[in-house]
């Protein structure tokens, strides 16, 4: 099955995780689809206007429905709102001027999704993660009802996902499982870039520590039962932690990603990888940058994926890309670990398997077919049988090991 939506490969992928964020209320089917056909052509100018209007319309809706006491229709609407803002700053490093108007959309991103989780039955709770020098910014969402100690699941984002899609891959179906949930930005992630400065890091362990602590802390967690799961990059950062972190009861990587590197000469080629092994720092430099300034849309893709690393030599960021590698420490891993392994997986084609095969301790490899239409990276249009497979293996572990 091919669903194309427009010609830019990263719009018509944004497009097809905005689809399936529908099964969680996190879009509208018509609402994409209107959109997308406006933006077919993967023009960023036009991309990054077309979303932002449309968020700013549903958020306008939201407001209307909140006046007349319409609490579901409101917090239902802010919830897309958040989510096509989201979809806009994909396109953001495409546009004139983008650090003014990612200024400028950002916090409106982040004050729908506020709306929205506030208005939670119960209300989320913001947090704020004590971490090395500073804090990391998150939600504790829990189910309807809920009281007494429950089990957690901590959701890590990818590398550059808005908090609302981390809500909608894995959030919500937690909760409506009887979870509560942890949503956080770590180092490199939305508001710790955006707001703060503070990019990326490969020992993510010191991450997700302070994480586990945190929770630890809080008499409303079942220490017996927190887990861990996590989306793109985090198949990277999830198995990493793991390695060190021994106090998560079970993981999940959608998918499984054993080195960050793969993805980027997925896309560069052999040529520009014999080069920078070479060791020629100025001449890859060189070629990598007049490839950029020939391609605009190449250029803003690099530009977004280059962000969270705070390196602008592009052999200098190879370099650090390099180091996201889990294999060095794979056997230390024994928390139980879900991966899952889609057909179609563009980023890091084989490397599930890879990780899978690597793995010593109890571990689950989870097949997602393109005859099911749930094949691509994160299964983006088969996000209720991701959620049947993936909470049912969690449910009967969590049961196994403490008795239930």
């Amino acid at each position: 099955m091919t669903y194309r939506f427009s010609e830019n490969d990263q719009f018509d992928y944004e497009i097809l995780l905005a689809l399936g964020a529908a099964w969680r209320q996190g879009a509208d089917v018509g609402e994409v689809l209107a959109t997308a056909s406006a933006v077919a052509d993967g023009d960023g100018e036009a991309w990054f206007t077309a979303w932002v209007e449309l968020a700013r319309g549903v958020r306008e809706q939201a407001g209307r429905s909140a006046a007349a006491g319409r609490t579901v229709s409101a917090r239902d609407a802010l919830l897309r709102a958040a989510g096509y803002f989201g979809t806009a700053l994909v396109g953001v490093d495409a546009v004139a001027d983008p650090d003014r108007r990612l200024a400028e959309v950002f916090p409106e991103h982040r004050a729908c999704l506020h709306r929205f989780l506030t208005s939670w039955d119960p209300p989320a709770e913001p947090v704020t993660v004590p971490y090395e020098n500073t804090s990391l910014p998150g939600y504790l969402v829990s189910p309807p009802g809920a009281c007494g100690p429950l089990p957690a699941l901590i959701v890590n984002n990818g590398s550059d996902g808005p908090l609302s899609a981390a809500w909608t891959l894995l959030g919500a179906p937690a909760v409506a499982r009887g979870y509560r949930v942890l949503l956080f930005d770590g180092p490199g992630q939305q508001s710790m870039l955006f707001e703060r400065g503070v990019t990326f890091r490969p020992d993510w362990e010191n991450v997700i520590t302070p994480v586990v602590d945190f929770l630890l802390s809080r008499p409303d967690v079942d220490p017996r039962r927190i887990v861990l799961a996590g989306v793109s990059q985090a198949g990277y950062w999830v198995p990493r932690a793991l390695a060190f972190e021994r106090r998560i009861a079970a993981a999940v990587a959608d998918p499984g990603v054993t080195r960050v590197v793969d993805s980027w000469w997925h896309n560069l080629g052999p040529g520009l990888r014999g080069l920078w092994e070479s060791g020629d720092r100025a001449a890859f430099d060189r070629v990598v940058e007049s490839a950029l300034a020939q391609d605009r849309a190449l250029a803003a893709t690099w530009r977004r994926r280059a962000k969270p690393y705070g390196i602008d030599s592009p052999y200098d960021l190879l370099a650090e890309v390099s180091r996201y590698d889990v294999m060095p420490v794979v056997d230390r891993i024994t928390t139980p670990l879900l991966i899952t392994d889609p057909d179609g997986e563009h980023f890091w084609p084989g490397a599930s398997r890879e990780l899978y095969e690597a793995l010593t301790g109890p571990k689950h490899l989870v097949r997602f077919t393109e005859a099911e239409g749930a094949h691509r990276h994160c299964e983006p249009l088969g996000r209720a049988l991701f959620e049947q497979r993936v909470f049912d293996w969690l449910d009967a572990r969590l049961a196994a090991d403490v008795g239930v």
